[in-house]
């Protein structure tokens, strides 16, 4: 019985690979399984657009007919449940078995579990769309939201709560909203325009309890205030999905432990996505576990160019980005990697910090405003970081200095 190609997780990242395995005309078995009853979707609406919606809709980013076109075998509702990499074979739940050449885990992320007892059915994660749709029909005019994480996704789902008309806390133990990776200025011009949307920020305070007794959530926070909820939704982060890959002896760490090629420590054996580490060149070889849209379609693609043996090294800068309230936030880059930052203002109160290493070089760019004022600037900073350019600090500050004038340079 022939292998073929194998992918478990059928996500963006497996979903994409599987595709991009087709399109690079590879003729022998696809097989994409997923524990989700649904085709490959794209997550990130899941907090904006599908939540804000009267009738949330999955978006597909294929059908049954492509699939069927391109047979590509997709097995959907069952789990993964071990790796024999002597046989070359996965065991999934319901008993079969399923043999592979290479396979690909983009296995993805799940959201971090708050350890606390008193968790009850009004305390709740997203992640699936079965989740946006459980929280959504609680999403209703005066319906009391509380919010556990000032992050990205609590903050998306934070303006769609109030878009719909509910009343919205948001609880962050750390100093501020957006601790990890976002600049503090641009933090707080996304706090205030909360604030001015109604919602009741609370930082600096972590949670000593919470009680759920099935009608609504207690939460009592160190410093003592209580607040009382109808649902608490808990964005804390998410943890890369490895347990299928530890049990088969891969390495891990912080995640799926993969070189620049997404080859797992088993040479026939990928992984992409949330679930992998990898080492980022233009950071020294740094190894970064990216929780990102753009990184799980561009390491899907990248996955199935070098199962099929392409040798090609992971090259991408780390792109990120959130709309809330109108106001586009973007980054490029990591930047934790600067030790200063020069800013860039635009036009409608948008602006770009520039994160600057040691060197001079240019290691992330942070942009914000209305629409899509940010957008072409950060992308041409996003080619300046792939180059390693060490642009002039004045140059970058100022507007009169166009950035693709310092990219030929």
């Amino acid at each position: 019985m022939a292998g073929g190609m194998l992918i478990i997780g059928a996500g963006e990242c497996g979903g994409r690979g599987a595709l991009a395995l087709r399109d690079l005309d590879y003729q022998g078995p696809v097989t994409l399984v997923g524990d989700e009853p649904h085709l490959p979707y794209e997550r990130p609406p899941l907090s904006k657009e599908a939540m804000a919606s009267n009738t949330p809709e999955i978006k597909a980013i294929t059908s049954d007919a492509i699939l069927a076109e391109k047979s590509i075998l997709h097995i959907h509702s069952v789990q993964a449940v071990a790796i024999d990499r002597a046989a070359h074979a996965v065991r999934l739940s319901d008993g079969s078995v399923l043999p592979y050449d290479k396979l690909l885990l983009a296995t993805g992320s799940t959201p971090r579990k708050l350890p606390m007892p008193g968790l009850g059915p009004r305390c709740v994660y997203l992640r699936t769309f079965a989740d946006a749709l459980a929280i959504r029909a609680h999403l209703t005019p005066g319906n009391r939201i509380a919010i556990i994480g000032g992050g990205f996704i609590g903050l998306e789902l934070a303006a769609s709560a109030r878009k719909l008309g509910a009343t919205v806390t948001v609880i962050e133990a750390q100093p501020r909203i957006l601790m990890r990776g976002v600049p503090a200025e641009i933090a707080e011009i996304i706090h205030d325009a909360h604030v001015a949307e109604g919602v009741k920020i609370l930082c600096g305070d972590g949670i000593a309890s919470i009680a759920d007794d099935g009608n609504e959530v207690r939460i009592t926070l160190a410093g003592g205030q209580e607040i009382s909820a109808d649902l608490a939704v808990i964005g804390i982060g998410a943890v890369p999905v490895t347990g299928l890959a530890g049990e088969a002896g891969l390495t891990i760490d912080n995640g799926i432990a993969v070189d620049a090629e997404l080859r797992s420590s088993d040479p026939d054996i990928f992984a992409a996505g949330d679930c992998c580490s990898f080492p980022l060149a233009v950071y020294g070889g740094r190894r970064v576990r990216l929780e990102a849209w753009r990184n799980a379609q561009e390491q899907g693609a990248l996955a199935a160019r070098n199962m099929l043996g392409a040798g090609e090294a992971h090259a991408a800068v780390p792109w990120f980005w959130s709309d809330q309230y109108g106001l586009s936030l973007q980054i490029a880059g990591l930047s934790d990697e600067g030790s200063s930052t020069v800013r860039r203002d635009l036009d409608d109160g948008a602006f770009i910090l520039f994160h600057l290493a040691q060197d001079g070089r240019l290691v992330a760019a942070s942009g914000i405003g209305p629409g899509n004022t940010v957008a072409r600037d950060i992308r041409l900073a996003e080619m300046l970081i792939g180059k390693r350019a060490k642009p002039a600090p004045e140059a970058l500050g100022s507007q009169d200095v166009k950035l693709k004038s310092l990219l030929a340079a």
